[in-house]
């Protein structure tokens, strides 16, 4: 008897479809970042991000929300200060925009996941995401200082998790010992560890109004062209005691996630960048691709080997997801 292999018996309709399906996301692997500023009742959209905004603390309120009744659970909060120095002093201000709106959050939603973006480059008048020599090069150690002054100040203010993402040797160790020596040890750390010097960053910059002032900042992200770098990255970030490992971005770098996967046991954590989620959007508001490509972009990270997806479609997918339940 011939007999025909026939795989298509399993996708004869979308009921069997589901129940073979390999890869499934879930609104608890979705992070929404929120970009947050000075002010009051600001809802300002973003004209390189569409459908996304800067909020002040009142409207950012109104979002989490919306966000928590379509059961998304965590937050990364940018904030874009109304002064910006050398130091990026508001960064570590209790009273600076990111310490406000995580007291705020958890006041209001205290079962909202908060984690908090360390990084200097929206706070100094440079751009950069340290401090500067004479000669304009960041320094690493000086700028470790900083940073653990910011996470610090952030856990103070009620931060869940800390994620810093300036990619500066031996910041994940720093920053660790600095929140045990202050009563932190239970804030957890998710290291930017594989963050690329990549031109889909655009549109964030934008938002943050973070674009260095001058130069680049190939000197300390990652160079696009390297997968054997990036675990040596990861690996020496899990080392100084992070928790969660990040790639970023996302679908340039599926390959890199899945190296990850295969190499550590650990939680990963990819970032769909903005220009990932302008270029969809974009593309699927004028036409180009279908709506779907928004869920296909999101399990191929998700089938790469991330178990956390920190997107803009969050929203957009808690939606997709809670239609099809």
């Amino acid at each position: 008897m011939n007999i025909v292999k026939r795989p298509r018996r399993l996708r004869v309709n979308g009921t069997i479809r589901s129940i073979v399906r390999e890869t499934k996301l879930s609104v608890d692997d979705l992070v929404y970042p929120l970009f947050v500023v000075e002010g009051e009742n600001i809802k300002d959209e973003i004209k390189s991000m569409k459908g996304n905004y800067r909020f002040s603390i009142d409207k950012l309120l109104e979002e989490i929300k919306e966000i928590e009744e379509l059961s998304i659970k965590s937050v990364l909060l940018f904030g874009i200060p109304n002064h910006k120095d050398k130091c990026g002093s508001q960064a570590y201000d209790e009273d600076g925009i990111i310490q406000k709106a995580v007291r705020a959050i958890k006041l209001k939603f205290p079962k909202m996941y908060v984690i908090t973006d360390i990084c200097m480059c929206e706070y100094t008048s440079h751009g950069h995401c340290g401090i500067l020599t004479e000669e304009g090069y960041v320094d690493n150690d000086k700028t470790l200082e900083y940073l653990s002054k910011i996470a610090v100040s952030h856990a103070l203010a009620g931060a869940d998790m800390v994620a810093p993402s300036d990619m500066m040797d031996g910041r994940v160790g720093h920053i660790r010992e600095s929140l045990d020596k202050a009563g932190y040890v239970n804030v957890p750390i998710m290291a930017y560890s594989a963050k690329y010097a990549s031109a889909f960053y655009g549109p964030f910059r934008d938002a943050a109004d973070s674009a260095p002032s001058f130069g680049d900042r190939k000197s300390y992200q990652m160079d696009p062209c390297n997968v054997k770098e990036a675990i040596r990255e990861v690996e020496l970030d899990i080392e100084e005691g992070a928790d969660i490992v990040m790639v970023k971005p996302a679908l340039p770098y599926l390959d890199v996630i899945r190296k990850v996967k295969d190499e550590f046991n650990m939680p990963i954590a990819a970032y769909n960048v903005s220009g990932e989620y302008s270029m969809i959007k974009m593309a699927v508001d004028n036409g180009l691709l279908n709506e779907s490509a928004i869920m296909e972009s999101l399990i191929s990270i998700k089938r790469a080997g991330a178990e956390i997806i920190i997107t803009y479609f969050a929203k957009y997918a808690a939606e997709k997801l809670r239609t099809q339940l």
